[in-house]
């Protein structure tokens, strides 16, 4: 198989490939994102003192309440900028490049997020199994969902320019095949989301299930030569899952509705997860129909 409309991500990639190149990216990537969390301490030492902001990276660390999950979500703008600044300054790659047409931008990932919302709407009907509990009051939910929606489109913009963005491109510039482009990238996206602590002995279904999100993701960017459309189908995904109905526990602060953590942990959930990898495949399928182009 081969993706005609991925090109325009991997030529400017192809100026400067060697893998070298990209495991340094990748240290700065995380040196970035380290020094990003060190000035988010830095500005909360500046508005509450030290000790207050002690307070605030154990609030952080639990991510219970709506303003400390804003502030995990924000630790993610170092993510994003790491991959900018690694292609720019190790592959002297233009900082659009890692993006895709700009033309299309902004109409794949309203086309995704839309058709994704519409399908995990409709999906949403089915009976689970499961109930939810009311996580905050529904005002106090409304009056931090301007600022929610932007945290969670930063939060999946600076994981989809890193992964589809820069590491799936400049491993395409290197290697032809999608044996290593798609399932190393996202391989590695599903390895950071291992959480035994959450997900007990679900851990590994949890993980399998972020992996075929993520090969999706992969193939998302590669059919249709931008990234938003991958990041559109984060988007709404996550808004779903940190914004509507979480899991108790760390980065519910901003779920309207949360689901029990000892329900989630102690539960077998693989027929629940994957009802929710057939979902994800069935808006992979009309995402790649709607925006098809430039596959042979």
């Amino acid at each position: 198989m081969q993706y005609v409309a991925q090109e325009a991500l991997v030529a400017p990639a192809r100026e400067k490939p060697a893998l070298w190149r990209l495991f340094i990216g990748l240290i700065l990537v995380v040196a970035i994102y380290v020094a990003g969390i060190a000035a988010l301490f830095g500005l909360l030492v500046a508005i509450s003192g030290w000790d207050g902001a002690q307070m605030w990276l154990v609030r952080m660390a639990e991510a219970e309440s709506p303003t400390a999950t804003l502030l995990v979500l924000a630790t993610f703008i170092g993510m994003g900028i790491g991959p900018l600044l690694a292609a720019r300054l190790l592959h002297a790659r233009p900082l659009w490049s890692l993006f895709g047409v700009r033309a299309l931008l902004l109409r794949h990932f309203a086309v995704a997020a839309l058709i994704c919302a519409v399908i995990y709407a409709i999906s949403a009907l089915l009976p689970s199994g499961f109930t939810p509990a009311r996580n905050l009051p529904t005002g106090l939910w409304a009056s931090f969902l301007p600022l929610a929606l932007v945290a969670v489109l930063v939060q999946t913009g600076a994981e989809e320019v890193l992964f589809r963005g820069y590491i799936q491109t400049q491993l395409a510039a290197r290697f032809a095949t999608p044996l290593v482009w798609m399932i190393i990238p996202s391989a590695v996206f599903a390895a950071l989301h291992y959480q035994p602590d959450i997900f007990g002995p679900n851990a590994w279904m949890m993980v399998s299930a972020v992996f075929v999100f993520a090969l999706l993701a992969a193939d998302l960017t590669a059919h249709t030569g931008t990234i938003s459309a991958a990041w559109g189908f984060h988007f709404a995904n996550n808004c779903g899952a940190i914004l509507i109905v979480g899991i108790e526990g760390p980065l519910s602060g901003l779920a309207l509705y949360t689901l029990p953590e000892t329900l989630v942990a102690q539960t077998d959930l693989g027929w629940a997860l994957a009802m929710d990898v057939v979902v994800m495949v069935i808006v992979w399928a009309v995402i790649r129909r709607v925006l098809g182009r430039g596959q042979v």
